[in-house]
């Protein structure tokens, strides 16, 4: 199994993070998007999309979307609960990651960890700042009184929204007054196999 990813990019680290706590092997390539190694024609072939993370298979076969793979190397596992309601629950959170919570964290931490603050994208950058208070505002109220996202139990669904909110300050959004989901991203990182972000 080959691994194509950013070291730095959250929804990259996310696949590394599920390998490690399951304890599974593979081959990680590393790709920079900043010198446009998914453009390539090579890669290309792989994802027209042109971009990562994407997962290849030994036959070849490939998937791409964080959350799709994170979620297939986690089949049969503890991450992924069997009953379909909670499953549902799993799914639900990470939809909310990926276009109420991501496109906000990770695009203030690309514009300023990328691309180091240019210029013209401050007012973007303060826009995407501003609506991550509001994400965070959502997963605060749910995990007051919770010790996961879903049913009490750790899952893919942490994994997802953990990638990119332990790290929300490299986009200058700052979690002290969220003491809920502090707690929370130090449970994550008490799991079992934990591996920290490395770039």
């Amino acid at each position: 199994m080959i691994l194509y990813g950013d070291s730095k990019s959250g929804n990259c680290y996310k696949l590394q993070l599920v390998c490690s706590n399951l304890g599974q092997a593979y081959t990680w390539r590393e790709m920079d998007i900043t010198q446009g190694d998914t453009r390539t024609p090579e890669f290309l072939a792989l994802n027209p999309q042109g971009k990562i993370p994407l997962l290849q298979r030994e036959d070849g076969s490939i998937l791409t979307e964080s959350n799709a793979i994170i979620n297939y190397l986690a089949k049969d596992s503890e991450l992924v609960p069997k009953d379909p309601w909670l499953f549902a629950q799993v799914l639900r959170w990470q939809f909310f990651e990926q276009y109420y919570h991501e496109p906000n964290i990770a695009v203030a931490r690309y514009i300023k960890l990328y691309l180091d603050s240019p210029q013209d994208r401050q007012q973007e950058l303060k826009q995407k700042q501003q609506q991550s208070y509001h994400a965070l505002d959502v997963m605060e109220q749910h995990l007051a009184d919770k010790t996961f996202l879903v049913n009490e139990q750790y899952t893919v669904a942490d994994i997802s929204l953990y990638a990119y909110t332990h790290v929300a300050y490299e986009g200058g959004v700052d979690i002290k007054n969220y003491p809920a989901i502090k707690a929370w991203l130090s449970r994550v990182e008490q799991q079992p196999n934990y591996c920290p972000l490395c770039y």
